[in-house]
């Protein structure tokens, strides 16, 4: 029973984790859209860009009531033609993101953009929704908006979400040049390609860790050091040294920096002979890291 009760608890402890993170991924995305991107008429693409389209194009209307309008719109033709399974957190991000936008807009009205430095505000625009949609990727789920119609023209297409999603951005600012002017025009086509290497970026630096090889003449040690001290495991080889012609034990672990860190200043101490690599990688799947 205790440990079903525990195994409950780490279930809740995951979805409370994924709830906090989901949320704090839009909150930062709808700061980004709402102080940055809207002022400045930036439309990089997605629901914010058709949104600020609308906005233009009907004064009355500002950009989080845009928002709800166009995820309804969305939202609605993808349970229709995906059905609620394949849509799944994506109805709740459309319509969570809509809010906060709305929430920001309440909040701190921005009716003229927040500096005079419109590339300084353009590398925000670009950084908060980008951090952001790192965060809510990461997670597993999805902002939603013209994700929705990526993943309709990648069912019903030859095209590929990845280029669907670049094609629909990238009509949206062409519109974006075509209303507001070239200069704007420019601003957005390069805030396009920036957020995509940003996004990227980020996602690869959440998921870093470091997978460590290590051969020393004290094996023993650094296994007891990396079990007990850093509370990592280590998969142990034996190889043979092609110039020695001696067997050897080679351990292979994966760390955070800290602990990869720990290990090298460790080996340095106990072992300065001892020979080890240290590679990145931003995809570690298993017991301890992500699941499949």
């Amino acid at each position: 029973m205790g440990a079903i009760k525990q195994l409950k608890q780490t279930e809740w402890f995951k979805k409370i984790k994924f709830f906090i993170f989901l949320n704090t991924g839009l909150v930062l995305t709808a700061v980004g859209i709402a102080v940055f991107k809207t002022p400045n008429h930036f439309a990089f693409g997605g629901t914010s860009g058709i949104s600020i389209l609308l906005a233009a194009a009907f004064p009355g209307l500002d950009v989080g009531t845009a928002m709800w309008l166009v995820n309804a719109v969305l939202v609605g033709m993808g349970l229709c033609v995906l059905g609620r399974r394949v849509m799944g957190w994506t109805v709740y991000s459309s319509f969570a993101l809509s809010f906060y936008v709305s929430l920001c807009e309440r909040l701190w009205p921005m009716p003229a953009p927040l500096t005079g430095d419109t590339f300084l505000e353009m590398c925000f625009a670009v950084l908060l929704p980008a951090v952001g949609s790192a965060v809510v990727f990461d997670v597993g789920a999805s902002t939603g908006g013209t994700d929705i119609v990526a993943m309709v023209l990648s069912k019903y297409t030859s095209l590929e979400i990845g280029k669907a999603l670049l094609c629909s951005d990238f009509v949206i600012t062409l519109l974006a040049a075509w209303m507001f002017g070239p200069a704007t025009g420019l601003y957005c086509i390069l805030g396009l390609v920036a957020k995509a290497f940003v996004v990227d970026g980020v996602i690869d630096n959440i998921n870093q860790h470091k997978v460590c090889t290590v051969i020393s003449s004290r094996s023993g040690q650094v296994k007891t050091f990396i079990l007990e001290k850093l509370h990592r495991s280590a998969t142990v080889q034996k190889a043979l040294g092609a110039y020695t012609n001696q067997e050897e034990e080679v351990l292979m672990t994966v760390l955070n920096r800290r602990e990869a860190a720990r290990l090298r200043a460790y080996l340095r101490q106990i072992d300065p002979q001892a020979f080890i690599t240290i590679v990145s990688s931003s995809e570690i799947i298993g017991k301890g890291f992500r699941s499949i």
